[in-house]
């Protein structure tokens, strides 16, 4: 696929990952225009955790067909499609006012973020490794036999690992 249409694709992507945190925040379309100052830090962490549990899920979907080895790849590519887009809009989750972590606190698991403080002062770390990611999952969507999909599913979940590695703090 020619870069602009995968540019094209990954902002459409994005505008659709959007607006479907945006109603899942429920301020639906009709909030678009409006001022946005009513959302909270805990609503944008709360989008941003909706959005990374459809990244999960996807990501459930193709390792199970690499570790079985049992790969649909009609399957395969619709998850990793799915996975490219929702990547290239999750930094975009992450405003400074978000940045809410603090050690040794009970977190509520749907409004309580879990990114390292360090996501922040390291953002165009974190950026540049959502895009590769990205690009991991795009480049598995077009994957054209099962040996292209392990290829690039498993870089695909080397770059989701060692984001989670760098950025993501459990407690």
């Amino acid at each position: 696929m020619k870069p602009v249409i995968w540019h094209f694709r990954l902002i459409a992507g994005a505008m659709g990952a959007a607006l479907l945190c945006a109603a899942a925040l429920g301020t639906g379309s009709v909030a678009l225009g409006q001022d946005q100052s009513a959302a909270t830090a805990k609503d944008v962490i709360f989008a941003r955790k909706i959005l990374m549990g459809m990244v999960g899920t996807n990501m459930d979907e193709g390792d199970a067909m690499l570790e079985t080895g049992k790969i649909d790849m009609a399957e395969a590519r619709d998850h990793s499609d799915n996975i490219s887009m929702l990547l290239m809009s999750f930094p975009h989750l992450f405003p400074p006012a978000s940045n809410e972590w603090k050690p040794n606190v009970e977190r509520d698991a749907a409004t309580d973020t879990f990114a390292s403080p360090e996501l922040w002062t390291r953002f165009a770390d974190f950026y540049q490794m959502a895009a590769t990611a990205s690009k991991a999952a795009y480049n598995a969507s077009r994957a054209r036999n099962p040996d292209e999909f392990k290829k690039f599913g498993a870089e695909l979940r080397q770059a989701c690992d060692t984001c989670h590695e760098k950025f993501l703090k459990p407690q």
